[in-house]
């Protein structure tokens, strides 16, 4: 249609506006109806005429897969949805459009912690022994998007990276995160060595590391067990990371979670002060 409208008159051109998103949806046999429906019609609204706006579902599914460029419009609180949608808008301008090196650009990070989590390798050399470490790496996939105040990559786009000797700034470069937790598998007999490790991807930094040695007497309650333990670890040491990082930058430089993070910092020091001459 944009190629149509270049070769007419103005008077006689379509501009349309198109959302998209991705979701379940309920179907009587008359009618399509739901939220994911109502969300891809809000979408429509946002776009501009001419243009295209995508969901955060759609643009998760979709990064490594086509090569079209997206602007992040942010979090947009849609009439009669209860959760605010991350909003993209595809940007016609930067098709095709490549760094200085010939690489494509790298994608802006989100306004807030982002992570992406690869699949656990597998260094047992048994091809079967590989769901098990999936399921590590899903299930603490699955933890971590319970965070709302974290960015997590879709796993459709974060395992494409399976087998791969994947450079952890080339992935943040790809996916758009900061950070990248990885980690891998051994079984040995009825033990299992499963280690992991948050990484800072931007600078390479290592920011959290563990080892857990376990007896496979239930192989799904090891699983939960180990999950449950790197989840938890996962979101206090990036808010420890973002809160360090923040107190090093200057303030002009830091954005609304960077600012809130040195905030804490502050409070925290001032507390521990006020303690001290109680």
């Amino acid at each position: 249609m944009k190629e149509r409208n270049n070769t007419i008159d103005p008077a006689r051109q379509m501009l349309l506006r198109i959302g998209i998103n991705l979701g379940e949806v309920i179907y009587d046999e008359t009618d399509t109806y739901g939220d994911s429906i109502n969300i891809a019609a809000r979408l429509e609204g946002i776009a501009e005429p001419g243009g295209i706006s995508i969901s955060g579902k759609v643009y998760d599914e979709v990064r490594r897969r086509i090569e079209v460029p997206c602007q992040d419009m942010g979090t947009h609180q849609l009439k009669n949805i209860a959760e605010p949608v991350r909003v993209y808008r595809v940007d016609f301008n930067g098709l095709g459009r490549t760094s200085a090196s010939g690489q494509q650009s790298a994608l802006a990070l989100p306004d807030k912690p982002s992570i992406a989590v690869l699949p656990f390798a597998n260094m047992s050399g048994d091809p079967d022994q590989e769901f098990f470490g999936d399921g590590i790496a899903e299930d603490v996939l699955t933890a971590l998007s319970k965070l709302r105040w974290l960015f997590v990559i879709a796993r459709n786009s974060s395992f494409t990276y399976r087998g791969k000797a994947a450079d952890m700034r080339q992935v943040s470069r790809e996916l758009g995160v900061r950070y990248v937790l990885e980690g891998s598998v051994r079984r040995s007999g009825s033990r299992v060595r499963v280690t992991s490790q948050l990484i800072d991807a931007i600078s390479g930094a290592h920011i959290w590391a563990e080892r857990y040695d376990r007896e496979l007497n239930d192989i799904f309650a090891v699983q939960d067990e180990i999950t449950e333990a790197v989840a938890a670890a996962i979101g206090p040491a990036i808010i420890e990371a973002d809160r360090h990082r923040a107190v090093r930058q200057q303030p002009e430089n830091l954005g609304a979670w960077e600012a809130y993070q040195r905030g804490l910092w502050h409070m925290s020091r001032h507390d521990a002060v006020e303690r001290q001459h109680q």
